[in-house]
């Protein structure tokens, strides 16, 4: 269905297009060569932009018509840690601190405001990644299914700037926790700042780090090694750092003062939220397990609970963390690099502190680890639908892996390890995310009306729903930023009418069909919700944030005009055919 939605806008354009050019006269003979030609290119710029990934029936299996694909070695336990590894990372030893700081014992408030926000945004991937071929692809390939080609790989270019810096900024982090570790023992005393710190060079255009490198090749190694050795050494790292953290939240316990939960919110609610704002990223991660898809034993069963599980808790250690941190020291005067090691240290448990630096290196690694193994079947996907060249889409007959795009990614995220500071890229990051979450919201609604028929599908009423869905997303940012310069109340009312608005439209004037497998709540409200909220949290970025989300769209669209629209295209059936997973088998009892 679909195909005929996205055939149909197509043979709309292309015949508006060549009635246009049939019915104008031209003056002479060059600038009719010269009106045609432009007129063809952007014909064919819109009919390549505007196509549609097939949807097939849920009878049909998974399968691969030619060529060597991964392999289904994940079980539940698997995406559940793949989940909690790419979430927390130092940062839970750190943000939980730091924030603390402004935003005192209410902190806990925010991490659980921030979780619920997270949860409504799982709700909407676990559908989709129930619903969907059991492959590669991710917010990509819903994206590629519900909208278009253009706005798919848009998705995945914002998608992957996070990636790579973020890759990047752990590798460079784990360096320096490597480093401190080290340093413990006489014969580590001293290091040089360019082994694993960083050293800056040419008046700070380059930041030298030689062990950031080394250790990203080392993982990317293991990625290619397979996904069942990258699968264990992950699960053994997240499950090391969620024992470490349940015995920090244990020891911290019987040190809690409750008295220093009092006030709990001293510089106000708005305070609070301010902190959910800045937390909310702390959580970012459990979309890597809806990446598992071609790599699932059950994608249909185990994807839904894995991206709801491995939520869940990092929801709970979060908000343990919190209380056992506010509960120990007055939030005033909670250290600012290292407050959790620090807050341990002030109670003659220095032997926790330790142990929280190995829980830091454990999560960086586990967060890089999975960071990478994501990227590269994000890139997987890409190269086969031939958005990027075929390079990226071949897998190793043996090892079962995207040798070719793991080997990319590792060296991407190596050079910028290596050469540049890139925390201080830390204020871009995040766009991307968001940009993917609130495409995902969307998704989800725009995916029921493609389950009517198509006698049933008309094209003012999908018209009519996006509209209803832009001004959701522009209403959620406008009230972001009322918010941000501390507007007048009254405005940030008129922005969630609006939106509220727009939302009895799209329920009122659409019909909605319930999808196989998990189906996400309350649609379309929660996801709407889920839209107004992400882009709330979007005007929050800083400023380049946004600069960066403009000029990368621009990038993307030159690169897809000049390229992808020439190679992209429909799968047939000598490449790649995506189509759902295969049903699950009902357990007799």
């Amino acid at each position: 269905m679909g195909r005929s939605k996205g055939s149909n806008r197509n043979s709309r354009i292309s015949s508006y297009s060549s009635s246009s050019s049939t019915t104008t006269a031209p003056y002479n003979t060059t600038s009719s060569s010269t009106s045609s030609s432009s007129s063809t290119w952007w014909s064919n710029f819109c009919s390549s932009a505007l196509r549609t990934k097939p949807q097939v029936s849920p009878s049909e299996n998974s399968v691969r018509a030619v060529g060597d694909g991964l392999v289904r070695r994940l079980g539940l336990l698997d995406l559940v840690l793949i989940g909690v590894g790419a979430s927390i990372g130092a940062g839970i030893f750190v943000v939980t601190g730091t924030v603390a700081r402004d935003v005192g014992p209410g902190v806990t408030i925010s991490f659980a405001l921030a979780g619920a926000v997270c949860v409504l945004n799982a709700l909407c991937y676990a559908e989709l990644a129930s619903r969907f071929p059991a492959l590669v692809g991710g917010a990509y390939m819903y994206t590629y299914t519900a909208f278009n080609e253009l706005t798919a790989f848009l998705v995945f270019a914002q998608l992957m700037l996070d990636y790579h810096i973020g890759a990047a900024s752990i590798a460079r982090s784990l360096a320096s926790y490597v480093v401190t570790i080290l340093e413990l023992f006489p014969i580590f005393k001293g290091m040089p700042n360019w082994i694993g710190n960083g050293e800056e060079f040419l008046g700070g255009a380059l930041s030298i780090n030689l062990l950031a490198p080394i250790l990203l090749v080392l993982l990317t190694i293991i990625l290619c090694r397979g996904v069942g050795e990258s699968s264990a050494l992950n699960s053994f790292m997240t499950a090391l750092k969620i024992i470490i953290v349940i015995i920090v939240v244990f020891v911290g316990a019987f040190e809690v003062d409750v008295s220093n939960w009092s006030p709990f919110a001293p510089n106000g609610v708005k305070s609070i939220l301010t902190g959910a704002t800045v937390v909310f990223f702390a959580y970012v991660g459990f979309d890597a397990v809806a990446n598992s898809a071609e790599e699932s034993k059950r994608p249909q069963r185990d994807l839904p609970i894995g991206i709801m599980g491995s939520l869940l808790i990092c929801i709970a250690l979060y908000i343990g963390v919190c209380l056992v941190i506010t509960g120990m020291v007055p939030y005033k005067f909670l250290g600012e690099d290292a407050p959790l090691a620090e807050a341990f240290t002030s109670k003659g448990l220095k032997y926790v502190s330790v142990l929280i630096s190995i829980g830091a290196v454990a999560g960086l690694t586990t967060t890089l680890l999975v960071g990478l193994y994501v990227q590269s079947r994000l890139y997987l996907g890409l190269g086969r639908d031939g958005l990027l060249p075929a390079l990226f889409a071949k897998v190793h007959p043996k090892r079962h892996t995207p040798i070719h795009s793991q080997v990319w990614v590792g060296i991407v995220a190596s050079v910028l390890a290596g050469l540049f500071n890139v925390h201080v890229l830390s204020h871009i990051l995040s766009v991307g995310t968001l940009t993917g979450y609130s495409v995902v919201s969307a998704c989800v609604i725009t995916l029921r009306w493609n389950d009517k028929t198509a006698s049933q599908v008309l094209s003012s009423s999908w018209l009519e729903g996006v509209i209803c869905l832009i001004t959701v997303a522009c209403c959620g940012f406008g009230a972001g930023l009322f918010y941000r310069v501390s507007a007048s109340f009254i405005f940030l009312i008129v922005a969630v009418v609006l939106a509220s608005i727009a939302s009895f439209a799209l329920i009122f004037h659409q019909d909605y069909a319930v999808p196989p497998g998990f189906s996400c709540p309350w649609v379309p409200t929660l996801p709407a919700l889920c839209i107004f909220l992400n882009m709330f949290l979007f005007a929050q970025l800083h400023y380049e944030g946004w600069v960066r989300f403009v000029i990368l769209s621009i990038i993307t669209i030159g690169v897809y005009a000049f390229y992808g629209q020439y190679h992209a295209g429909p799968r047939t059936e000598e490449t790649f055919v995506y189509q759902r997973a295969p049903l699950e088998p009902v357990e007799e009892a």
